[in-house]
């Protein structure tokens, strides 16, 4: 079976000269880092397991320090690369909750059943999330992904029912 992975960052750049690394999280909480002992970089399309000698908070960065990277020079090499963690080493969803990556290409309808398409892309506001559904005529819908408008997500059958604010459409 194959391994299925979360990307928690990317690594932008060094920090120091022992080998840091700058990570931009792409995660809500970012103190989840402190919880692994190990993480996976993706790197020219491969996948290699480092365990984790540190971590610590700079600003919007989170910085690692993995073992046998001992250097600025060392640390260089995996400016660009994509931090990932496998699905176990994941917090579980609470209720009514779920992973972003669940969500694109979800099919939604509307509350009396008719499709309005797909979620193809999700813009992070600073409110909000909001959904955009590409449909297959006119523009995309963009639905804020609220209590009020988001009745219903099924992760198992890929849909998600919604209620449109006037004005939406």
């Amino acid at each position: 079976m194959e391994e299925k992975y979360f990307t928690v960052g990317n690594i932008v750049n060094t920090q120091g000269i022992k080998g840091e690394m700058r990570i931009m999280p792409t995660v809500d909480d970012v103190k989840r880092f402190k919880l692994l002992e190990k993480v996976y970089i993706e790197q020219r399309g491969s996948i290699k397991e480092y365990a984790v000698e540190g971590v610590r908070f700079h600003k919007q960065f989170v910085l690692i320090k993995l073992k046998g990277v001992d250097d600025m020079t060392a640390a260089e090499k995996f400016k660009g690369s994509v931090v990932k963690i496998t699905e176990d080493m994941a917090i579980p969803c609470e209720e009514d909750e779920y992973y972003i990556r669940d969500l694109y290409d979800m099919k939604v309808v509307d509350e009396n059943g008719a499709e309005l398409g797909i979620i193809g892309d999700i813009l992070f506001t600073g409110a909000n999330d909001v959904y955009v559904v590409k449909r297959k005529e006119d523009t995309d819908i963009l639905i804020p992904a609220i209590h009020r408008c988001i009745l219903n997500v099924d992760i198992e059958n890929k849909v998600m029912t919604v209620r449109l604010m006037e004005g939406l459409v």
